[in-house]
């Protein structure tokens, strides 16, 4: 009798162990499955090289559209860029070969005057990047791409005609600037820090936050009695500190 009652004791536990390795090979293969399944919808290939509306960019575009018609009227076309036409094409002859691109096999690139366009409008508007990616026919990704890359060329380009680091003949200069306009003698420049509210970058910790509860990355300038910038550094500093650590 004993001996039945342990044969069926340890038939039921065999049982339910071979249940708990069906049930967890079940779960690693269904796993599996929707491992590949993932893995297959993530290397479909695209259903289209460049989307129907892109393609439309040089007959609907605002550049090839809308711009072409506001270079006969100066003032508005001054009001789309913050620049006169003329300024605009002094700009494109400064920056336009370090932001021109190669044309390939497969699509032509935009040219550089459409590239200086949509970073201009960006810079005259802080519209957002899918905003400007619409009015333009370009992807959002392309537009993420042009701003940040012609922004440095306009600074490369222009910071030594017109914001070189003065001289002390120029600290004179501004010197005597504050005390003709504003009498107030022994002065060099206004100086003032401004946070620009930003999303913290990945893994920044608390180095982008501020007093303010919330992170910024901090312009410091100096500017002289005409009101125009002579000096300026950026950084992720607090106004004292990056005033600590700067050059000036």
């Amino acid at each position: 009798m004993w001996e039945e009652c342990g044969r069926e004791l340890c038939q039921t536990w065999f049982c339910k162990m071979a249940a708990i390795e069906l049930a967890l090979e079940e779960r690693v293969s269904l796993l599996y499955v929707l491992w590949r399944a993932e893995q297959q919808r993530k290397r479909r290939p695209r259903r289209t090289w460049v989307h129907q509306v892109l393609q439309a960019r040089e007959q609907f575009g605002e550049f090839h559209h809308l711009l072409q018609e506001l270079r006969l009227d100066d003032g508005r076309f001054q009001r789309y860029h913050r620049l006169s036409p003329g300024q605009f094409e002094d700009l494109l002859s400064r920056v336009g070969p370090r932001i021109a691109r190669l044309d390939t096999n497969y699509r032509r690139s935009i040219p550089p005057a459409e590239r200086l366009s949509v970073c201009l409008r960006f810079l005259a508007t802080g519209d957002s990047f899918r905003t400007i990616a619409f009015s333009f026919r370009v992807g959002v990704s392309t537009v993420s791409q042009i701003i940040p890359q012609v922004a440095t060329a306009i600074w490369d380009c222009l910071v030594d005609d017109f914001m070189a680091v003065p001289s002390t003949e120029d600290w004179r200069s501004i010197a005597e600037g504050f005390q003709e306009r504003w009498n107030f003698p022994l002065c060099c420049g206004a100086l003032d820090g401004k946070h620009v509210q930003t999303k913290a970058p990945p893994n920044s910790g608390s180095m982008f936050h501020n007093y303010k509860g919330t992170f910024s990355i901090v312009l410091l300038a100096v500017v002289d009695a005409e009101h125009r910038f002579r000096v300026i550094d950026v950084s992720k500093f607090s106004t004292a500190v990056l005033l600590s650590k700067t050059n000036l």
